[in-house]
């Protein structure tokens, strides 16, 4: 199984190819430099293996939510691959992208729960819970976005084993409930979606039959796109 992932949801720019479960992975933190750097780093995993893109079975991308210019982005590039290749896509959500790097990261256990929170401007986060199970990250309701007073947490026996805080929304950790703060053992907002991750879960989804065509590989904004159009300055 040859799958080239994309993410480009957040300042973090990254592209991973997934050859029969090994990883390689290249990673840049830069906000306004996805454009630039995406596509070469395409090549580079692709020439690094000795292949041709007509080599891949699928793609996967980072679907959001994220910066909405981000995913703009990766959404362009997998669709423009997955039709000139005709290769299916696995889109994969950017908050479980985050989640399952929490997991390992920092060796959270099964029965152990992610509470990923991005920075969505506007005073708001991007918000979706996790349950880890059998090393993979399990979505528990929807993926939301509100203000961080708004936020809220399954209830206490969805996990066994306490709530670990993950991605830059946290920063946002004094303005949300008192109750969330205490039921949160740990916390790390240094975490972004990276393409390694978004390839990882894209295999089982795979398998699954979750992968669509290319015409299907759309963007998640999780906030009304109309509505974020007419606020000036936004991306």
């Amino acid at each position: 199984m040859k799958l080239l992932a994309l993410d480009t949801s957040s300042e973090g720019c990254s592209a991973a190819l997934w050859l029969d479960g090994q990883i390689t992975e290249r990673f840049e933190l830069a906000p306004r430099g996805h454009t630039r750097l995406l596509m070469p780093m395409v090549r580079e995993l692709l020439a690094e293996r000795g292949l041709k893109p007509s080599d891949l079975d699928a793609l996967a991308f980072a679907r959001g939510p994220g910066s909405f210019t981000g995913v703009r982005i990766a959404t362009g590039v997998i669709q423009g691959l997955a039709w000139g290749l005709d290769l299916p896509v696995v889109p994969v959500s950017s908050l479980a992208a985050v989640a399952l790097s929490a997991m390992e990261q920092h060796q959270l256990a099964d029965g152990s729960g992610v509470a990923v929170a991005f920075d969505a401007r506007m005073s708001e986060v991007y918000w979706a819970t996790f349950a880890c199970r059998d090393g993979l990250p399990a979505m528990q309701g929807n993926e939301r976005v509100c203000h961080p007073e708004n936020v809220s947490l399954p209830d206490p026996d969805t996990t066994t084993d306490g709530w670990f805080g993950a991605g830059q929304g946290w920063k946002f950790v004094d303005g949300m409930p008192e109750a969330i703060a205490t039921r949160i053992r740990s916390i790390d907002t240094s975490l972004v979606p990276r393409a390694s991750q978004v390839a990882r879960l894209a295999i089982p989804a795979f398998h699954a039959g979750q992968a669509v065509p290319a015409e299907q590989a759309q963007p998640v904004y999780v906030r009304d796109e109309v509505t974020w159009k007419k606020l000036p300055g936004r991306e």
